[in-house]
């Protein structure tokens, strides 16, 4: 097997000191033109590859952040690990990605297991993570380093939030709806995150603002495909003068166009439906769904650059808005 070259074994090629080598590694001064360009030669040469573990013993930084995501299988959040990934890495990091489930004994579980690994930061993806129990897991396994989550916010002095104005776009979905004559609306909503709270809170603060004083219609389903599908039929059934739906995501709004087609309902002209995050699917539907853009690269790319400047010492917020937007295609 042939022997991994080291620093040294490039020092003494070079004829230059240890130290001389790792400036060069690590792009810094105080190093003549020639003797730099010497060396990168032989480390080109060589085929060289720091250590990892050795420098991390040197700078007291693994390179590694640590991203936690509570169910691997939801579309929206692996597209932002996708993007946060890839910046990431683009910056020299690597990433541990830990499909840490619902329950929080095992979230907390996994808090340890990011610090066991010693990351120089994590990112928490979606509000699932807003909770005390979070709160306390980080206070003890992971109180100095630094903690982002990604559309949602714990009150930590090492904690940051980078949030999507879900609360203010879902109530423009309305006022979108009321302008083209749809003020029956009904909101759906699968489970109760934080997220998911503001969106509802938009809704029915869009009610009340365009709705000419009806009350909003709020359907709590369970998250399986036949509890959105039966929650869409029963809303027409209960509330059959209903000529729009806002659903709190886009699988979900999916989900109940098929429910709303085999009853025989026309889209938009009976029901207009909107989802919420712009995914994938709003382009593989039947019609096209309109849908409520949370801007999630934009969020993810903010993390990534708050967690740069963060290991560098910069001050940044501790709350960062995003403001979202409607992209309206043929559900509307």
């Amino acid at each position: 097997m042939r022997r991994e070259v080291t620093i040294y074994d490039i020092a003494k090629i070079a004829d230059v000191s240890p130290s001389t080598v790792s400036r060069v590694i690590n792009n810094r001064p105080n190093v003549k033109t020639a003797t730099r360009r010497r060396i990168m030669a032989l480390l080109e040469q060589y085929d060289y590859t720091p250590n990892e573990t050795a420098r991390s013993l040197v700078t007291q930084s693994s390179r590694m952040i640590g991203i936690l995501i509570s169910d691997i299988r939801t579309t929206h959040h692996t597209d932002g690990i996708f993007y946060l990934q890839r910046a990431l890495s683009e910056q020299g990091y690597s990433c541990l990605i830990y499909n840490t489930g619902m329950d929080p004994t095992e979230q907390t579980r996994y808090i340890q297991a990011i610090e066991q690994r010693k990351v120089d930061a994590a990112v928490l993806m979606g509000s699932i993570y807003q909770t005390d129990h979070m709160k306390e897991a980080i206070c003890r396994y992971l109180p100095s380093t630094p903690i982002f989550i990604c559309n949602g916010y714990l009150d930590l002095p090492n904690v940051y939030g980078i949030i999507a104005d879900e609360r203010d776009g879902v109530a423009d979905c309305v006022k979108l709806l009321a302008g083209k004559g749809r003020q029956n609306t009904a909101f759906i909503v699968d489970r109760p995150t934080p997220s998911n709270q503001l969106k509802q809170a938009g809704y029915e603060e869009g009610v009340a603002a365009c709705c000419g004083g009806r009350a909003p219609v709020v359907i709590h389903s369970g998250p399986a495909t036949g509890d959105i599908y039966h929650a869409t039929q029963e809303l027409l059934r209960t509330h059959p003068d209903t000529n729009s739906i806002i659903y709190s995501e886009d699988l979900l709004a999916v989900i109940g166009i098929r429910a709303l087609l085999e009853m025989g309902v026309c889209i938009p002209d009976d029901v207009a439906v909107i989802g919420i995050n712009n995914s994938r699917y709003t382009e593989l539907c039947t019609p096209t769904l309109t849908s409520l853009d949370n801007m999630l690269y934009d969020l993810s790319l903010t993390i990534v650059e708050d967690v740069s400047s963060v290991l560098q010492g910069k001050y940044i917020s501790k709350k960062v808005m995003i403001y979202s937007k409607i992209v309206e295609r043929q559900s509307t």
